[in-house]
């Protein structure tokens, strides 16, 4: 199962949660962006139901998969 980590950074005069390389918006304080990355790291891991799914890869080609719905990752908040 893969992990996913919210950080809890400053950023763009205030303060934001971010995942590998991606911000989310900016929060004027650091509470708000704490608790902001603990909603988003409980959503991440409520199961969903299984999905056909389409995507495209960076070479242009189509692949066509199954996602599990129960298939989530474990998340968790850096602070």
């Amino acid at each position: 199962m893969s992990e996913v980590t919210y950080r809890i950074v400053e950023h763009d005069g205030g303060y934001a949660y971010k995942v590998g390389d991606v911000f989310s918006e900016t929060y004027p304080s650091h509470d708000e962006a704490l608790q902001a990355a603990q909603a988003a790291a409980a959503e991440q891991q409520v199961p969903g139901s299984t999905e056909g799914i389409r995507y495209q890869d960076g070479k242009g080609d189509w692949h066509d998969e199954t996602a599990q719905g129960n298939d989530r990752p474990t998340a968790k908040v850096v602070d």
